[in-house]
């Protein structure tokens, strides 16, 4: 299976809100990574809107239905505000995550022993919608059968914690745990993407079993493009996935 990319332009959006006008323009950016040939495009907006707004996501809909094929995944804490963005909107895929929101970056996966009940008539809500769901998750197995409870299409495995790991060249050990978990998800009958941390030089291994559908960078790729060029970018992440092995 070929692993898509997905990119996250909250970055962009960061350096668009420091000068106070659309400069630079995120569907701008949004479109050079469909041409590259990226699956999608990913914003995470927050209550304070520091970065991506809500609405980011009805401008980026619209550069999206404009690609046949391409997808809008929408992340966030899904409190009331952007529960109802995302079903004004219907993004192609809402990706839950427990963030607090003074939280600088996501940090963790949820605790669905906690807070699966709670999450089941959402992610039910958004897929009579025709919203696909996916929940973001730690490397664990219990958590990974607990998604699988509250019908979720999707988990996403937060991947911080092997880039942490394969930055110190001891990644083996942890990259089997998170195989071990998307070897199970698929067997429930979810589908695997990752991200969090995943760059040019870390995410060759991660892809490598075939067993992940899409990975969500953004942070990495654009410090990477500060260097390279943002389309030159694109093109090396479409080239490793490609390669897959």
């Amino acid at each position: 299976m070929t692993t898509h990319l997905s990119v996250n332009l909250n970055k962009i959006a960061l350096v668009r809100n420091a000068r106070g006008r659309n400069f630079p323009a995120i569907t701008e950016f949004g479109e050079i990574a469909l041409m590259g040939g990226a699956i999608g495009l990913t914003i995470h907006p927050r209550p304070d809107q520091r970065h991506a707004t809500y609405h980011d996501i009805a401008d980026l809909k619209s550069l999206v239905a404009a690609f046949p094929g391409k997808e809008l995944n929408v992340e966030g804490y899904p409190d009331d505000t952007l529960i109802q963005h995302v079903l004004d909107q219907r993004p192609d895929q809402f990706t839950l995550v427990p963030d607090d929101p003074n939280q600088i970056t996501s940090d963790h996966g949820w605790d669905l022993n906690l807070h699966g009940q709670r999450l089941t008539p959402l992610i039910a809500q958004c897929q009579s919608a025709g919203i696909r769901t996916s929940l973001f998750v730690d490397p664990d197995l219990e958590q990974v059968r607990r998604a699988a409870d509250t019908g979720t299409d999707r988990i996403e495995l937060y991947t911080e914690a092997y880039a942490e790991a394969f930055n110190q060249q001891d990644y083996a050990p942890l990259l089997e745990q998170y195989m071990q978990c998307a070897d199970l998800a698929r067997s429930l009958g979810m589908t695997v993407n990752a991200g969090h941390d995943l760059d040019l030089d870390n995410l060759a291994p991660f892809v490598a079993r075939g067993n992940i559908a899409e990975v969500s960078i953004g942070h990495a790729l654009t410090v990477e493009a500060l260097h390279l060029g943002f389309a030159e970018t694109i093109k090396r992440y479409i080239s490793i996935l490609q390669r897959g092995r």
